[in-house]
């Protein structure tokens, strides 16, 4: 008995093991084949054993606008652009206002101490001095010529010398004026202004520091940001895409969802030497977003219709900062070919700016290939 139930329990095992085998290849048999990808020698194409599993797609043609993209930068508008002199020389005794600020017109920027007015005001006190002693030498010429004490002569030398005297006074009150200091109110300390509304985006003087009346170097700087310059550097062969009075995009670096209108209001005439290029200054009204020095992409617009390669979006992958698409080449292999993107177009489509021609063939899903690729 031992022994049959021996034979009886090893025919079993047997038996079981048969079936767990067969169940194990007939689900195999119902399962795809699997997918494997062998890179060729040239590292741009694959081959791939089952090639119909990724479907191809034919580029369609569209046109589109020819554009030019360059980068450029924000500064102020020179006409826009006014500095704060000093007509007075003397030392900087206390500062209103700072670098960045926002000013109005006849706001107080600075005091200056200066030894300029205690002179300009002394020279007026002295032609006054001398005018009302000038007018009383005429009235009394006057009254002496009418009784015949003196002669035509004499009184018209008195004359002259009162109307010279009263031009000496309205000088010297002109030169308080212009220092600042009023003329009823003398006093060595000047003060100096805004002369018009804007900001502040040049400061040449500290605290004690000496100011020189009409120097080349300005205490402040005072711009109207509400409309700026976009300085673009553009190369010589670019210039046809680029005409005056035309308007251009610009979109700021720091705001790539914000797509400013300009207008083309100068094209400069001689190119830079080194990098063959030529400035080209777009006019922007600022929103209140844009700072001198901040960097932005200007985009001209031609008038000229291109004709480019669109494909659908999931036939473009993206690797190591670039865009690329898969094309058939020999039976079961596909090449690898770099792409530059451009446009959405409506129906998940993409615009290719370079790479592809109109009616050439790729991959559908790039990327389930190049997954396959990295298994």
């Amino acid at each position: 008995m031992k022994s049959l139930v021996l034979i009886v329990s090893f025919g079993l095992a047997i038996l079981g093991a048969g079936c767990s085998s067969n169940s194990k290849q007939d689900a195999a048999a119902e399962a795809p084949p699997s997918v494997s990808a062998v890179q060729e020698q040239d590292s741009s194409v694959v081959t791939v054993e089952h090639p119909e599993r990724f479907p191809l797609v034919a580029t369609v043609e569209h046109a589109a606008a020819s554009s030019l993209q360059v980068t450029g930068s924000v500064a102020p508008d020179v006409s826009r652009t006014v500095p704060v002199i000093s007509l007075a020389s003397g030392r900087v005794v206390e500062i209103k206002a700072k670098l960045g600020d926002t000013v109005q017109k006849g706001q107080l920027l600075l005091r200056v101490q200066s030894v300029d007015v205690a002179g300009a005001y002394s020279d007026y006190r002295k032609a006054v001095a001398d005018e009302v002693l000038s007018r009383t030498q005429f009235e009394r010429a006057k009254e002496l010529y009418q009784h015949g004490a003196i002669a035509l002569n004499d009184l018209q030398v008195s004359q002259d010398a009162e109307d010279k005297a009263k031009v000496d006074v309205e000088t010297t009150a002109e030169h308080l004026r212009a220092l600042g200091s009023p003329l009823d109110r003398p006093s060595a300390i000047v003060d100096i202004v805004a002369p018009v509304s804007g900001v502040i985006t040049d400061q040449q003087v500290t605290n004690a520091a000496g100011v020189q009346s009409l120097s080349s170097t300005n205490p402040f700087t005072i711009s109207d940001l509400s409309q700026v310059w976009i300085l673009c550097d553009v190369y010589e062969n670019q210039l046809p895409n680029v005409r005056l009075g035309e308007t251009a995009d610009v979109t700021p670096n720091a705001y790539p969802d914000q797509v400013i209108e300009g207008r083309i209001s100068n094209i400069g005439s001689v190119l830079d030497p080194s990098l063959r290029t030529a400035k080209v200054r777009i006019e922007v009204r600022n929103p209140g977003t844009l700072r001198p020095g901040m960097f932005v992409t200007a985009t001209f617009h031609g008038l000229k219709k291109e004709m480019h390669a669109a494909v659908p979006a999931s036939a473009i992958v993206h690797l190591h900062d670039l865009d690329w698409v898969y094309v058939p080449a020999e039976a079961g292999k596909f090449r690898r070919v770099e792409v530059k993107s451009g446009n959405l177009l409506p129906n998940r489509m993409q615009e290719l700016l370079s790479g592809l021609q109109p009616g050439q063939k790729v991959v559908a899903n790039a990327l389930e290939l190049q997954n396959t690729l990295e298994q």
